[in-house]
């Protein structure tokens, strides 16, 4: 009889995961489907100048996002998790400390932008992308959600602000309006989303008027995320940091040409994401059993992810002229040879977000920072180099380098990480998939 209570709660537990995550997958879904039809036709209505702008507004902003979120989100998950008790002193905390952090951003940004040789719009672009992260502190509210595994109130904001945002975003390309009011549907966008946040925490019978400050339970949340601020400083460098050298060295419209293509390229993201929180638990399981049963099913994870990152990037290297011209048209004729180049990205992503859950399980979190610098340094440098050279083309090739010398190359500099190196070398290689073969 307890045995069997036991296996209704674990049901019970799984389901409860389960259906949160397809949540989530539906979100990420919806996603994709609206940024390749919306983004598309926004794309094509812009045209790769004005694109050019928006999307350098956004990479410039972005490399800075860190001083905004300051790394708390996924901290303050676990500490909800672990005291749930607390959570209106912990997100209180978390939320004025954001606000603090939106307020470094915006004077990061007006300081920054005096350094730049911008137009007046470009920079008027990158303050109101600025204002954006005011809001997004209510990411608070999402996080306290995620703590009680209800993500599908997150979902139904997402939703709702992907729709009104999507039927603007048509309004305005059938109406011919400029530029700038594009912009501010972005941050209309992350108005919605913030009200809908609010919404949904007062519907479950909470206050925002509970919410309070600790500066000791702010000291130890930047003392736990300061390591996660740096990593995220370094990652927005690394992934956008092509598109800011790209408007330096060439101009706007080459940078709109480059971002049609990594619009498209990156679209798959997710789903490393999706299957690697997935299995991984199964993965933990087995070191329960045996270390030789961990790490067989850890290679089976790294072998299934090339070989579906392959399924993508094979077919576009083929198909990428075609699709760019069928998607975006004639103007972003230089997009389809860095959609080629850059697809091939997707492998190096994909083996990395397999091997950082095993980083984590492992507990050899500070190579993570290691790894990434280094990768930073490559593409920073290979792209000063490149983009003179060969254009938009240069700096396709320089992430795709960089990121497998992040992903592959990086862990086999330290002992401890080394085994990951060969393991990812044999995924690479189809090593199992040929010695089966042989076997069978």
């Amino acid at each position: 009889m307890i045995d069997k209570i036991k296996e209704l709660k674990n049901n019970s537990s799984f389901m409860r995961y389960f259906t949160n995550t397809s949540w989530v997958m539906g979100e990420k879904l919806l996603q994709i489907v609206s940024s390749i039809i919306i983004g598309v036709w926004v794309a094509r209505y812009l045209g790769p100048e004005k694109l050019g702008i928006l999307s350098y507004a956004q990479s410039f902003v972005a490399i800075f996002l860190s001083f905004s979120t300051l790394g708390l989100n996924g901290i303050l998950v676990r500490e909800l998790v672990l005291n749930p008790q607390d959570k209106n002193n912990l997100v209180g905390t978390s939320f004025i400390l954001q606000s603090l952090g939106s307020i470094l951003l915006m004077s990061i940004l007006v300081i920054g932008i005096q350094f730049t040789k911008n137009t007046d719009l470009l920079n008027k672009i990158i303050i109101i992308l600025g204002t954006v992260t005011f809001f997004q502190s209510f990411g608070v509210i999402k996080s306290y959600f995620e703590s009680i595994v209800k993500s599908k109130y997150i979902v139904y904001v997402s939703v709702i602000g992907m729709v009104i945002s999507s039927v603007l975003k048509v309004y305005l390309i059938l109406t011919e309006a400029p530029l700038i009011y594009f912009v501010y549907v972005i941050l209309s966008d992350s108005i919605v989303i913030a009200v809908g946040q609010i919404y949904f925490y007062k519907k479950k019978k909470l206050s925002l008027k509970s919410w309070s400050f600790s500066a000791q339970k702010a000291k130890k949340l930047l003392k736990d995320s300061w390591p996660l601020i740096l990593s995220g400083i370094i990652v927005s460098v690394y992934m956008k940091v092509d598109q800011i050298m790209i408007k330096e060295i060439m101009d706007t419209a080459s940078v709109g040409q480059y971002s049609a293509a990594v619009r498209l390229s990156e679209a798959w993201y997710f789903i490393p994401i999706v299957i690697s929180s997935s299995l991984f638990p199964a993965v933990v399981n087995a070191k329960k059993i045996s270390e030789e049963l961990y790490y067989k099913r850890l290679q089976k994870l790294y072998d299934l992810m090339v070989i579906i990152s392959l399924s993508i990037a094979i077919p576009f290297t083929f198909l990428s002229e075609f699709l760019v011209q069928f998607l975006y048209g004639d103007a972003y004729y230089l997009s389809g040879g860095v959609l080629s180049i850059h697809i091939w990205t997707g492998i190096f992503v994909f083996l990395g977000v397999s091997r950082g859950n095993w980083i984590l399980n492992e507990n050899l979190q500070r190579y993570t920072s290691l790894y990434l610098g280094i990768g930073m340094l490559i593409n920073l440098i290979l792209n000063w180099f490149f983009i003179p050279k060969f254009g938009i083309i240069g700096a396709a090739y320089a992430t795709l380098i960089s990121q497998s010398v992040s992903v592959l190359f990086a862990p086999y500099l330290f002992k401890a990480t080394r085994i990951s190196f060969y393991m990812m070398i044999k995924s690479l290689t189809f090593y199992n998939i040929i010695i089966n073969s042989k076997k069978s």
